[in-house]
């Protein structure tokens, strides 16, 4: 393979092998990201087939985002270790072989412990696709590996409920993992063909293994405290305390011996740098209300608009509509733009979109389900891609690994916790809302007496019928009401975290970082 005479680094693919490894790089960030958000819409029936509730079938969900988010940020010492092509390989072939195990658990503990194993060997994908797309492509045209990435990372989250919704219905849900394998076989292959001769080189380094044991026992148990708290009534739970205490001090100790230790497992010094620290903290807050809406819209569309498990996931398929069509868009603007002009615009996008979902009612039509998420799209793709530049930018190629580890770690962790906070806080105002309507149920108030009247031709709130009536709407107003709070609170949050964007320095496109990421 020939290398740049500049700087002794592979030169970029061209060609049928830069389409071709372009292609499989794509597919194995697609497979990855894809199934952080498949068993969304199949959670119900995975929950029903396997004979537990939908809180524990929930658990695939946000297991697998815990274990990614762990292992993610090992990628800057594992591609020392063993070098960026054969890590990204075998993470492949292990990710195929977790999710054949998950297709054929037969129980939820079986099914848990494979979704951990698949989140575990998938934290390296995402980071190590992002540093070959870069390497593979010229240095003028490090915007479009960018945007190219950033359409795979943010279409898999929109695509999956849609394809998890299809297959659940027409196969089984066991397929939404068994889809894994040809694709994950034909990328793997690829991948191996086309880049061994591109290895970077490999090194011994000593395993930070206090600091490993340390980031699993916070991520862990501030993950379980948080999926847990609701089923057992949060601080009123001894449980509960402990895992706060467990997260809290093993949190802090990390922190800690992170910023002193010689050989860290995790670069916390990144944080030092303006742009990666702003950056960072956009698009962790910026995913984890995007990711939690993800997750709990289908799951009303299905449990209180009754729409079958294939129309909940094609609801939210329009989202992929504008990412893709806008994607080349963007790779060619980036280079004249400035990226905090346009991660602003995507911002301004969601809150207004968000703002359009809470003032559904529990009458709402297709259309008006179906709008939003089209308009959606236009934001997506203004999202993932400018904020990663701004994070990348102004670091040297040895950095790039670790960087885009730890941001990736911070971005799928705050996915996992954003979906547990939005689940819990829409139960809560749903109990809220549910509270204060149960109040206006009073043979004083003319719209409840009149609402039973006109279903059962007189007012005689004593009869089963009745009372039967009553508590449905209730609930279902009340399910109504939390979601919007949700959907309210969503908007808001994505205003104010725009002054975060523009605390990063000023840059164009990919140039300044992302370039140099290549290499040459």
């Amino acid at each position: 393979m020939s290398t740049s005479a500049s700087s002794g680094a592979p030169a970029p693919l061209t060609g049928a092998s830069f389409v071709l490894g372009t292609i499989a790089v794509a597919l194995a960030t697609f497979m990855n990201v894809l199934d952080s958000s498949i068993a969304n819409v199949a959670i119900p029936t995975i929950s029903g087939n396997l004979g537990v509730s939908i809180d524990e079938g929930t658990w695939v969900i946000t297991l697998f985002s815990a274990a990614n988010a762990v292992s993610i940020p090992l990628t800057g010492w594992l591609t020392q270790r063993i070098g960026q092509v054969k890590l990204f390989v075998w993470a492949i072939l292990l990710f195929v072989l977790s999710s054949a195990a998950c297709g054929m658990a037969p129980t939820l503990p079986v099914l848990l412990t494979a979704r951990v194993i698949q989140g575990a060997v998938a934290g390296p994908l995402v980071p190590l696709s992002q540093a070959l797309l870069l390497a593979s492509f010229p240095r003028e045209k490090s915007s479009s590996a960018l945007s190219l990435w950033g359409m795979t990372a943010t279409v898999g989250p929109i695509a999956g409920p849609a394809l998890g919704g299809w297959i659940t219905d027409n196969y089984n849900w066991s397929w939404i993992f068994y889809i894994n394998v040809p694709v994950g076989l034909f990328a793997a292959a690829v991948v191996w063909v086309l880049y061994r001769n591109r290895e970077t080189p490999a090194r011994k380094l000593p395993i930070d293994k206090v600091g490993l044991i340390a980031l699993i026992l916070w991520v862990g148990a501030l993950q379980v405290m948080l999926d847990k708290g609701k089923d057992l009534d949060w601080f009123n739970s001894a449980t509960i305390w402990t895992l706060t205490i467990v997260a809290v001090v093993s949190f802090l100790f990390f922190l800690i011996w992170e910023l002193t230790d010689a050989h860290p497992i995790v670069d916390l010094r990144l944080f030092a740098q303006r742009n990666f620290l702003g950056g960072t903290v956009a698009i962790s807050i910026a995913f984890a209300v995007f990711f939690a809406n993800l997750v709990i819209l289908p799951q009303w569309i299905q449990g209180s608009l009754n729409y079958p498990v294939v129309n909940a996931g094609l609801v939210t398929a329009p989202l992929g509509i504008f990412a893709v069509i806008l994607a080349p868009v963007l790779g060619r603007i980036m280079p004249k733009s400035d990226m905090r002009v346009l991660v602003t615009f995507a911002f301004l996008g969601f809150a207004g979109v968000f703002f359009m979902r809470s003032r559904y009612t529990t009458g709402v039509d297709a259309w008006s389900l179906v709008l939003p998420t089209l308009l959606q799209g236009i934001p997506t793709a203004f999202f993932m891609t400018p904020l990663t530049s701004i994070i990348l930018s102004g670091l040297p190629p040895e950095k790039i690994p670790a960087a885009a580890g730890l941001s990736n770690f911070a971005r799928v962790f705050s996915g996992a916790v954003g979906t547990s906070l939005a689940s819990t806080g829409w139960n809560n105002r749903t109990i809220l809302h549910h509270a204060r309507l149960a109040e206006q149920t009073s043979v004083n108030n003319p719209l409840f007496t009149g609402a039973i009247a006109n279903v059962q031709g007189t007012f005689d709130v004593s009869t089963p019928k009745a009372l039967g009536i009553l508590e449905a709407s209730l609930n279902s107003q009340a399910i109504m009401l939390g979601l919007n709070d949700i959907f309210w609170l969503s908007a808001v949050i994505f205003i104010l975290i725009i002054p975060v964007v523009w605390l990063t320095r000023p840059g164009k496109g990919a140039a300044a970082g992302a370039a140099s990421a290549g290499g040459h």
